[in-house]
């Protein structure tokens, strides 16, 4: 089992740089501004909630694998 823990946390760093990495790729490559509500929002904003999002889900489920693992 602690060879499945070690391949879980590589996979989790891989992700987060990955996620990172989708981020500053979408920051530098989108610069158009979309009407929203009556004012004017950047691209740029969208993919990076979307990807902050995705992230956020990952932490959060590997937080929950950790607690899982600990309670064994």
């Amino acid at each position: 089992m602690a060879g499945t823990g070690n391949s879980l946390e590589k996979k989790y760093r891989v992700a987060l740089a990955l996620y990172a990495g989708l981020a500053v790729l979408s920051w530098f490559t989108l610069d158009a501004r979309i009407p929203v509500g009556g004012r004017l929002v950047e691209m740029k904003f969208i993919p990076l909630i979307i990807i902050g999002g995705l992230a956020l889900r990952t932490m959060v489920a590997m937080r929950a694998e950790r607690i899982r693992r600990s309670d064994k």
